[in-house]
């Protein structure tokens, strides 16, 4: 499961430890043919690996609870669940193949625990889904699925500003202006859609609040560069903006 490039990773925390419990008990309600702990324990390393700011555990942990949350508007919730730990488990904010990557590395870990290949197939296309956040109408999974990753946005104040400092960590590498002008594309972008989310309840509760937060940080990046962000040195990644 470890691919040649993966960054250094540190052993992940014994707070973690529900998380491992919790995967062990989906991949054997899924039906795993073998021991499913190793499995999640490389994938807890992956998302705590040094170079993640806001793609961390915590991240993992938070989708995961928005996807109980909604789990009523999924078809398969196993399968969104499933989704939710693979999404961004390859992640290196340099690159732009982190979704198709770690869809490669769910269809790889997920046969390797024996998992039926229909819904190996599925949890590839959720992740996949991660790539635009669009679900198609009628894809009950990929709704809650993308509901559940861009929640984030429609957080608190405090807990949207801590979202996008982190995001802004992730990418360091970038210089303040090249941040600036990629994020706010993005931000322009979610803010033209009709509908940031599709099921009834993360609309309800979190479309408002994210539009909000969206207008607010779109308003600052347009203004001067705030003491304490020089320009950093240039790479070939830009910022994705979501989740």
């Amino acid at each position: 499961m470890p691919e040649a490039d993966t960054p250094a990773t540190r052993a992940p925390s014994p707070a973690a430890e529900d998380l491992l419990a919790a995967w062990t008990a989906l991949l054997r309600r899924c039906g795993a043919a073998t021991d499913p702990a190793p499995a999640g324990r490389e994938l807890l390393r992956r998302w705590s690996e040094p170079q993640r700011r806001y793609h961390t555990v915590d991240h993992l942990r938070a989708v995961l609870g928005h996807v109980d949350a909604l789990a009523e508007h999924a078809d398969d919730p196993d399968a969104v669940r499933l989704a939710a730990w693979f999404h961004d488990a390859v992640y290196r904010p340099d690159r732009s193949e982190n979704e198709e990557r770690s869809a490669a590395l769910a269809v790889r870990a997920l046969d390797g625990c024996g998992l039926p290949a229909a819904r190996v197939a599925e949890v590839a296309r959720l992740v996949r889904l991660t790539v635009t956040h669009r679900p198609e109408p009628g894809d009950r999974d990929g709704e809650v699925l993308c509901d559940a990753d861009l929640a984030v946005l429609g957080g608190d104040p405090a807990a949207y500003a801590a979202y996008a400092a982190a995001v802004r960590e992730e990418y360091a590498f970038v210089p303040e202006p090249d941040f600036r002008a990629g994020r706010a594309a993005v931000l322009r972008q979610l803010l033209a859609l009709p509908a940031l989310y599709r099921t009834t309840t993360a609309h309800g509760r979190f479309d408002a609040p994210a539009r909000a937060n969206l207008a607010a940080e779109l308003a600052r990046l347009a203004g001067p560069a705030e003491p304490g962000e020089p320009a950093r040195p240039t790479g070939p990644g830009a910022p994705d903006g979501t989740g």
